[in-house]
């Protein structure tokens, strides 16, 4: 009998696979998006998949101008940040985000499903979001993911 069977493999940076995967956002809600490409992000969909480590895949999502919101957040939902200074939170509305920079609140979404380390860091860099139906990674032939035969 063949004991190395039965060893139990980590991934680790070198022994990854990693992919390229393309999402469609148009018409999709942006919760239920972010969720699914969190965890494409990370390698949850893998055999493989090592929670210290790097093993998930790029994820390029194309039509962030194009997501839906559910219920009246657009109008309720509110971005906050900071300046640093004393009296300095700003507070945006999520209309007023998606007129001025369409990307952003697709990525803030992912953003905030991904750990809050040096992993969920370097995860995040893994992470293409482009407003309009045109991208930068066509070299490396991402493939194209319906999210809505994903469970």
């Amino acid at each position: 009998m063949d004991t190395l069977s039965y060893k139990t493999i980590s991934a680790n940076k070198a022994t990854a696979n990693k992919e390229w995967i393309l999402i469609d956002a148009e018409n999709q809600v942006l919760g239920r998006l972010a969720s699914v490409a969190a965890k494409f992000l990370r390698g949850k969909y893998k055999t493989n998949f090592t929670p210290h480590a790097d093993t998930g895949d790029y994820v390029v999502i194309i039509n962030a101008d194009k997501i839906r919101l559910t219920g009246n957040k657009w109008d309720q939902k509110e971005y906050i940040r900071h300046t640093g200074y004393p009296g300095g939170q700003r507070v945006i509305p999520a209309k007023q985000l998606m007129a001025k920079k369409p990307a952003a609140m697709v990525e803030k979404a992912i953003k905030g499903m991904l750990p809050k380390n040096k992993l969920g860091s370097q995860l995040f860099r893994n992470l293409y979001v482009y407003a309009g139906s045109e991208h930068h990674q066509e070299a490396q032939k991402p493939k194209k993911i319906n999210l809505n035969s994903i469970r």
